[in-house]
């Protein structure tokens, strides 16, 4: 299927591992000329000798200059930005037990930069009559029990995309989100790594997902993001689509026992 996406200047933050870098290889594949953003320079700089039509851009987005000089450094390139994907953020679990100012931290790790980055990219954005696609999560929706914080980025992001695809609407700008669930990136391994059985914990995760009753591969991730961008979604905005395995909306009744649907 053809997304139309080839020339077009993508700057992705969070970009140098798990779905930021899953995303990268996606777009550079559909011919898109991609900025990758991330404060990993070794990933980043790795990812950027394995990929063409990619340049890697250090910077640690906690900082709100930073942003802007993500998105200077972008145009000052590239000439323009066609595609603005916000992957940035980590799940940090800070819990209702943490005090408000470790609360207010994790609020700036995991939304300031969604925030600053668009602020500053926007009038690019609107030039080209280009796309956002924000990456959720769907502890935004579900809730998880110990991560206050990063519970309420997420849901932000959500309102934010809705929000922005009115704001952006009529400058031709389209604003959606991908939520993943369980996905396996390198750092929710590091987490199962960190339990006493880990190849126990991964398969427990893996048999609450109904489709088939594996973790969401990044690739999957990153398709449903390209898509989100193209030509194809050309009337899609304002929407949240979940790429999850089933996890987040249908009954845990569907993994019972252990049962998936393979």
């Amino acid at each position: 299927m053809e997304m139309n996406l080839s020339g077009r200047v993508v700057l992705i933050t969070g970009a140098a591992r798990g779905i930021g870098a899953a995303t990268v290889r996606a777009f550079a594949k559909e011919g898109a000329w991609v900025a990758a953003v991330d404060r990993d320079a070794r990933s980043g700089e790795a990812l950027a000798k394995s990929v063409d039509k990619m340049v890697f851009f250090e910077a640690d987005l906690d900082d709100p200059k930073a942003c802007e000089q993500a998105v200077l450094s972008t145009v000052r390139q590239f000439r323009a930005i066609d595609v603005l994907v916000n992957n940035a953020g980590s799940n940090d679990a800070v819990s209702l037990d943490a005090p408000p100012e470790k609360f207010l931290e994790s609020i700036r790790r995991n939304l300031l930069h969604v925030y600053a980055v668009t602020h500053h990219a926007r009038e690019h954005l609107a030039k080209a009559r280009g796309a956002i696609v924000n990456v959720s999560s769907k502890v935004a929706e579900t809730g998880q029990g110990h991560t206050s914080g990063y519970a309420a980025a997420k849901g932000a992001i959500n309102a934010l995309t809705r929000e922005w695809a009115l704001a952006l609407g009529p400058q031709g700008v389209r604003v959606n989100a991908v939520v993943p669930a369980e996905c396996d990136t390198d750092q929710y391994q590091r987490w199962f790594n960190q339990q006493p059985d880990p190849a126990a914990a991964r398969a427990a995760v893996a048999r609450l997902v109904p489709l088939g009753g594996r973790l969401t591969r990044p690739e999957e991730i990153a398709d449903a993001i390209v898509f989100l961008a193209s030509g194809r979604a050309a009337h899609v905005t304002g929407q949240l689509l979940h790429v999850d395995g089933g996890y987040t909306h249908l009954d845990r009744a569907a993994t019972g026992g252990g049962a998936s649907w393979s």
